[in-house]
């Protein structure tokens, strides 16, 4: 008789092996970069993903500042907002977020990419993101990797 388990595995708060990892966004595409952050924090790049739980790692960003779009898109991107009252949509090009805040592009990026539910806002607080190469996190020890 054969004893193998035919069962699907599912992560439990127990079970799920959280660490802190440290991403260099010097000179990546934003796109690119955005999209291997949204998979470590979502847990894709893990054994143990389950779609339901947070079993991504802690993620942090540095140089965000320094980060790179790819022809003209940093004039010609705009991003749009609406309050919700007729006619108060505002288009506002990726220079002036830039210039206003270096780690805003980075954030509506992953934001972005994350499932769009109490599990997606969850996600977006393991994301901690420096717009220079100086972080506060060093007491955690975070492992730098490729992105």
């Amino acid at each position: 008789m054969n004893t193998i388990s035919n069962k699907t595995f599912t992560a439990t708060p127990s079970t799920i092996q959280k660490k802190w990892v440290l991403v260099d966004a010097e000179g990546q595409s934003l796109g690119r970069l955005s999209t291997g952050i949204a998979n470590i924090l979502r847990g894709k790049t893990k054994p143990e993903f389950t779609p339901h739980m947070d079993a991504g790692d802690n993620v942090v960003v540095i140089n965000a500042e320094k980060v790179v779009l790819t022809g003209k898109k940093m004039t010609d991107k705009m991003y749009f907002k609406h309050t919700g009252y007729i006619g108060s949509e505002t288009f506002t090009p990726a220079s002036d977020i830039m210039a206003k805040d270096e780690t805003a592009l980075v954030r509506m990026a992953v934001k972005g990419m994350l499932p769009k539910n109490k599990l997606g806002r969850k996600l977006l607080k393991n994301l901690r993101i420096f717009a220079g190469p100086v972080h506060n996190l060093t007491a955690q020890k975070p492992e730098k990797i490729d992105v």
